[in-house]
């Protein structure tokens, strides 16, 4: 598999769980037993969630990274997770929090975020 591509679904990966485990415990006060949890709990349980996020996050940086044979300098390689991350919190976000919704002034600045993606990859 293209080393590009294989970074970019490591990415895609390790940014869900990382949008669950920083936004997730938000949603899941709506469970009985989840309310009686202190916060260190909860935040313990992130921590969890979280270590998958870098199970997949490490390696997509080392197969991505330039310098390691990948095809992403590390500009390149932040900005891409930026715009990842930003996809799977707003597909996340539509999905579990039936009250946000996405406005004109998101797509806008998620306008300027792919402008940001050109100017970065433009040799």
């Amino acid at each position: 598999m293209n080393k590009g591509i294989l970074t970019i679904l490591l990415l895609i990966l390790s940014n869900t769980f990382m949008t669950i485990a920083w936004y997730g415990h938000l949603k899941f006060k709506e469970l009985n037993w989840f309310n009686s949890l202190g916060l260190f709990f909860i935040i313990l349980i992130s921590w969890g969630i979280a270590f998958f996020e870098y199970i997949f996050q490490v390696p997509a940086n080392k197969i991505g990274y330039l310098n390691n044979g990948g095809p992403f300098n590390l500009w390149q390689l932040k900005v891409v997770q930026e715009i990842i991350s930003l996809s799977v919190f707003t597909v996340f976000t539509i999905l579990v929090f039936k009250t946000e919704t996405l406005r004109m002034n998101h797509l806008i600045g998620f306008v300027f975020l792919i402008l940001a993606v050109y100017f970065i990859f433009k040799k």
